[in-house]
């Protein structure tokens, strides 16, 4: 169990259809590229048969979100994603200060 406070990175999409093993393949460089990141304390993801995702990451705090959002290859996967794999997507960032988990 993560210790809080902590930033929770909530990233919901739509993807379009067709293409999706592209992009399975760099959403899931992503994580790994984001797991090297300081201050990332771990994520949670799924998605559905239709193709509307969640995907959760945790941080340490804002700046290490910052670092995140402005890595190159992140941003090179922000571009493409926004061009040729979401057809809506949405991202909220939250402080943590309380969790129950069993």
């Amino acid at each position: 169990m993560l210790a809080t406070p902590y930033y929770a990175v909530i990233f919901t999409s739509l993807l379009k259809d067709g293409g999706h093993a592209e992009y399975e393949a760099v959403a899931q460089r992503m994580v790994e590229l984001a797991a090297l990141q300081e201050g990332f304390l771990g994520v949670e993801s799924a998605r559905t048969s239709a193709g509307l995702g969640i995907t959760v990451s945790y941080w340490q705090d804002k700046e290490s979100i910052r670092r995140w959002r402005e890595h190159a290859l992140h941003q090179i996967a922000i571009e493409r994603g926004q061009k040729e794999w979401y057809r809506h997507y949405c991202l909220r960032i939250c402080k943590v200060e309380y969790q129950r988990c069993f």
